[in-house]
């Protein structure tokens, strides 16, 4: 675990606004204007140092889910005035290369997913022992407190899928076909095997190479024809939905289709029924709660969630929360 820093000067932080909502004085409520009005010009609402932090993901190309979770990094990196550095991969060895990258580009932070903790252990420990503090984000919570890292910033994935298993249970759905999109990504695995904890119905999963959607779209719809008692796709991702979709209407299924995770076209098919519900975990609030915490951790030695992880999701959401939710997926925030 990296050791305290050496304490920047006198800052008014918009991270600190819990402390500051006791006070009523009219100067309070100007200093709070001040810095809201400097974080949406783009300006900084510190003074303290201009520390860089780096974020390295498991992601592949063309993920709308992590240009969530990157805009929620970026609006707090400029609050915080912090130099924000993302990079990613999909392999993990890649995205481990990344890690050691950003490491000897000596950072003051490091904010990475554990998508496949063993290929990532090594590299933050080298942090680590750089004195580089490490928050993990995303996936891997079971894995990220043995890994001593801060903290965790993300949903437990296997809390997740038994909330979709209670949901399943409530439409009355009797078979559900659990799709994986990356082998070996433990989150995905434990999300799936919640769902079957809680589900009343028989869960199925099935492999598929997320990196092409063609092959997906065809791997269900094959599985689907081959098996007309599934009434339910669950998609592990918001890009896959649209894809399952489509692959219902080849096979002639009538099987509700739900997925993990949000975007504008997740909202959209919600809102018109083309979707059963979404588990939103809230990706804009995991990275900007990763890169406020390591900006807390610098100033002010804070260490939040008291061992255990803080938890952005899961939150169910249907055709009657789709509407509502729709003006911040279309920008980028949920």
């Amino acid at each position: 675990m990296a050791r305290f820093p050496t304490w920047a000067g006198i800052v008014l932080a918009g991270a600190l606004t819990m402390s500051l909502a006791g006070c009523s004085s009219t100067g309070g409520k100007r200093a709070e204007d001040a810095r809201n009005a400097a974080t949406a010009q783009g300006r900084a609402a510190v003074n303290t140092p201009r520390w860089t932090f780096a974020m390295i993901t498991h992601s592949g190309d063309g993920d709308t889910f992590w240009d969530i979770v990157q805009s929620g990094a970026k609006q707090a990196a400029v609050k915080d005035n912090v130099s924000f550095l993302y990079s990613h991969d999909a392999e993990a060895q890649q995205q481990a290369q990344l890690v050691d990258a950003a490491v000897d580009k000596k950072v003051d932070g490091i904010i990475v997913t554990l998508a496949k903790p063993d290929a990532l252990k090594a590299s933050v420990a080298r942090a680590e022992k750089a004195g580089i503090p490490v928050i993990t984000v995303n996936s891997g919570s079971a894995e990220s407190k043995a890994f001593g890292a801060l903290t965790h910033v993300g949903q437990d994935e296997t809390v997740a899928g038994e909330a979709v298993g209670d949901e399943l249970n409530k439409r009355g759905r009797r078979k559900a076909l659990c799709i994986l999109h990356e082998q070996g990504n433990v989150g995905h695995e434990q999300r799936c095997a919640g769902v079957a904890k809680t589900f009343r119905g028989k869960v199925d999963n099935l492999y598929v190479n997320g990196t092409n959607m063609p092959d997906v779209q065809s791997a269900v719809e094959a599985r689907l024809q081959a098996d007309p008692s599934v009434d339910t796709v669950v998609t592990l991702g918001a890009p896959y939905a649209d894809t399952a979709v489509k692959a219902k209407a080849d096979a002639g299924s009538k099987a509700e289709i739900d997925t993990f995770d949000l975007n504008a076209q997740v909202a959209s098919e919600l809102k018109d029924g083309t979707l059963g519900f979404a588990v939103d975990q809230q990706p804009y609030l995991q990275g900007y709660q990763a890169v406020d915490l390591l900006w807390l951790y610098k100033y002010n030695g804070d260490v939040l969630g008291g061992g255990r992880p803080v938890l952005t999701g899961p939150q169910i959401v249907t055709r009657d929360q789709a509407a509502a939710l729709e003006q911040y997926t279309k920008r980028g925030t949920r």
